[in-house]
């Protein structure tokens, strides 16, 4: 049985049908509809609405009966979408090319795989204490795997905000066909001069397809179990 957020949906389409409108008037004001511009708007509308959870389709059905309720959540998050692309573009990332043929523009016209988020925490062996300042390397074939775009970063160092916690996102590969089978095999090294270096090896199963559904996205997350780093043996440590 799966936890669903309704709320996702609706602000996910709504974002879309706002920024589609936009277009549809040439866009007066110049808003950026790039990927990583739309994404954080919708996060911007998540932070800021009630989430409604469902675990069957009974609860959808319950959702749609009460009309009048959705009505209002939808002219809500659209208010709020609004003002989160006018926020999102007056403080736009700088480590984004802001291409709108990253969203709703150009597609892929080939098959490719899209990679899951892969998402992970590390502690101390001893201490069972989330740790930071340690620095997490993705690999394949033994080398750095690329990243999707510059907001992530490989290898990726751990910080205080968020301890024991590493995130990475693959760019794409091409493939093939479409719907095409593969398993992807990687490493994970993580390393710090307090402690012994470890490796994590493991494998994601990806299905290549044309586009990755960004309604879709909270889905992909591809969770590794939990490591645990110990310090050197004191022999090491007296040298």
């Amino acid at each position: 049985m799966e936890i669903h957020n309704i709320s996702e949906d609706i602000v996910y389409s709504s974002v879309e049908k706002i920024i589609e409108s936009i277009k549809a008037q040439n866009n007066p004001d110049g808003v950026c509809f790039c990927e990583q511009c739309k994404l954080d708007t919708i996060c911007f509308v998540l932070n800021r609405v009630e989430p409604r959870y469902i675990v069957s389709n009974r609860g959808m059905t319950r959702i749609e009966q009460d009309w009048a309720g959705r009505q209002q959540t939808e002219a809500d998050v659209a208010t709020l979408a609004y003002r989160g692309l006018k926020q999102v573009n007056h403080n736009q990332r700088s480590t984004c090319d802001h291409d709108d043929s990253t969203s709703g523009g150009k597609i892929p016209s080939e098959p490719v795989f899209y990679f899951p988020t892969i998402l992970g925490r590390v502690f101390d062996g001893k201490t069972f204490a989330p740790l930071a300042e340690v620095t997490a390397e993705l690999l394949s074939g033994g080398k750095l795997v690329e990243m999707r775009n510059r907001n992530w970063q490989n290898p990726y160092t751990l910080v205080a905000n968020t301890p024991g916690t590493y995130t990475f996102l693959p760019a794409s590969l091409p493939a093939e066909a479409l719907d095409q089978h593969c398993i992807f095999e990687y490493s994970l090294k993580i390393e710090s001069p307090h402690y012994e270096t470890l490796v994590h090896f493991f494998k994601i199963p990806v299905i290549s397809s044309i586009t990755a559904p960004l309604a879709n996205m909270q889905d992909k997350t591809f969770r590794l179990p939990d490591l645990y780093l110990f310090p050197p043996e004191e022999g090491e440590q007296n040298g």
